[in-house]
């Protein structure tokens, strides 16, 4: 069964919409780009995983400074994770900090897949914002005087192909 998601087309990288850029601008950032625009899952908006997932083959450009990567790569021993504290605006323009880890998901194969993941206040940003799975979302980078900063854009699919924001 195809889901909403399934029907859309790829956005173009500069769609970020005009209220989020003016938002940024106002912040003093720059540096603006797209990391990844995705379907959520169930598991993206369910309160028992408060994680948002960023699957490292699913990022569209590097958006870490090779010191943030390494920071990250730093905390896969034993289970413990290393976290950047970010700044994150979200869909209503209001501001939140919120955790960026990088997780190592080990498969039954012995395989192992990586990604990042929005974490600690993720399950209050999904609920106050409403995100539903099978709504398609943009996270979106920038940097304020060289700090990461993040921004949680919502989709949805026009009739030509592109995207509008709820």
């Amino acid at each position: 069964m195809a889901t909403r998601c399934d029907q859309q087309y790829p956005t173009p990288l500069s769609d970020l919409p005009i209220k989020f850029r003016k938002r940024i601008r106002a912040l003093g950032g720059s540096d603006i780009a797209l990391i990844i625009q995705k379907c959520l899952f169930k598991t993206d908006v369910s309160s028992g995983h408060n994680r948002l997932s960023i699957p490292l083959n699913q990022i569209r450009q590097t958006f870490l400074t090779p010191q943030e990567t390494e920071f990250l790569n730093s905390g896969n021993n034993e289970k413990k994770c290393s976290e950047l504290e970010v700044m994150l605006i979200k869909p209503s323009l209001r501001r939140d900090t919120i955790s960026l880890r990088k997780w190592e998901m080990k498969k039954a194969s012995g395989s192992a897949t990586s990604m990042y993941v929005l974490v600690g206040k993720w399950n209050s940003v999904a609920w106050r914002n409403a995100l539903r799975e099978d709504e398609t979302v943009q996270l979106w980078s920038f940097r304020i005087n060289s700090k990461l900063c993040l921004a949680l854009v919502k989709r949805r699919a026009k009739s030509n192909g592109y995207f509008i924001e709820f």
